[in-house]
């Protein structure tokens, strides 16, 4: 290995029973994380907090044999391996007393951007609350287009956030709750292919963690902490959006929330947080930039939109079927193509993230006002 410590830094994150504080403190009374793995039980058990189990896990050494096989699929795979002790762990998260003591990402984004914000949300995103993460990412973009977007992959506003941000060419970055050898949900696949090149993908699991509802919930302390902000476009008065919420306050990163209809129940967690000063009301890109004092200087770049002549032969049918009918399912589209809806699905989420169209409810597409 290039790295003679990577095995002990996966390690590390392997051992049952210590989080990422113990770690930490762990390797502070054994001077390195190397130097751990050689300490004596009797030692170990000497640390307070440290007792029979986790002693012995660390001096049986059976999580480095376990480590060597992840570090060989992360080589293999070119995943980076990030650990809190070196000098590219990104500068937010190194703030976070919780932080992933060790974390893998596969991806081009660049970890300490001078901008990022994460976008988070309920799952059953409305398309008010889909058009408004379109809005203002677009808007946010034409002024910064070194922004980055961090969201999690998941359904509803989650996915809504990573393809607005890929519409507008700008770097997105997907916080999972298992291992790198899964994508959950399955149907985001083809998205998360696309995110590796544009963004990446982020995970503090090892590479066969498959998904877990705890999983969800622990990720989201790396959501809130990797950016400068956290942003709910909507939520319910209880879920993951405002347990991410709850984190980023309490590393003392600015929230915010776009506010809704006080009858409308994927409102009423934004209202809350907004009636209880817990976030800054927002309704515009210009409200983001003001509350984070961000300086926009110079003239903004028009975002390039694809032309007619720059779409392939089946994009330009699906344009023109949409124009001439009005809204279309993918069903009554695959029947004009005469392509298979398997074949037709990827187009259409080529089209959606060029900016050309806009996925509805019930599998209805539209051309993009």
């Amino acid at each position: 290995m290039d790295e003679p410590s990577l095995v002990h830094k996966i390690a590390l994150g392997m051992i049952p029973g210590v989080g990422d504080i113990t770690a930490r403190k762990l390797v502070s009374y054994a001077g390195s994380v190397e130097a751990l793995f050689s300490e004596s039980l009797r030692t170990l058990k000497k640390i307070p907090g440290i007792g029979e189990n986790i002693a012995g896990s660390i001096v049986r050494k059976q999580y480095l044999s376990l480590a060597e096989k992840e570090a060989e699929y992360v080589s293999r795979h070119n995943i980076r391996v990030f650990f809190y002790m070196d000098e590219d762990f990104p500068f937010r998260l190194r703030q976070c007393d919780d932080a992933p003591v060790t974390f893998y990402f596969m991806g081009e984004a660049d970890l300490n951007a001078s901008h990022i914000i994460s976008i988070v949300g309920t799952r059953s995103a409305t398309q008010r609350g889909k058009d408004m993460c379109q809005k203002i990412i677009a808007g946010l973009a034409n002024h910064f287009p070194s922004l980055i977007i961090v969201s999690g992959l998941a359904y509803g506003i989650d996915i809504a956030a990573h393809k607005a941000a890929i519409a507008n060419d700008l770097c997105t970055i997907g916080v999972l709750g298992h291992g790198l050898k899964t994508i959950y949900p399955s149907a985001h696949a083809g998205v998360a292919r696309i995110m590796q090149k544009r963004g990446g993908l982020l995970t503090d699991f090892t590479s066969d963690e498959p998904p877990d509802r705890t999983n969800f919930i622990k990720r989201n302390r790396i959501i809130a902490g990797l950016s400068d902000a956290t942003l709910i476009v909507e939520s319910g008065i209880k879920g993951g959006a405002l347990i991410t919420a709850d984190i980023a306050s309490s590393y003392n990163r600015d929230i915010m929330a776009i506010p809704g209809r006080s009858d409308d129940e994927w409102s009423s967690g934004c209202n809350a947080l907004i009636k209880y000063n817990k976030a800054a009301l927002v309704e515009c890109a210009e409200d983001i930039e003001f509350i984070l004092g961000w300086k926009y200087v110079g003239t903004p770049e028009p975002v390039q939109k694809v032309l007619f002549n720059d779409m392939t032969e089946n994009e330009k049918k699906i344009f023109e079927a949409l124009k001439i009918n009005g809204d279309l399912t993918a069903d009554q589209i695959a029947i004009i193509l005469a392509l298979p809806v398997y074949k037709l699905s990827s187009i259409l989420l080529q089209m959606e993230l060029s900016g050309l169209i806009v996925p509805c409810p019930g599998n209805i597409y539209r051309i993009r006002g």
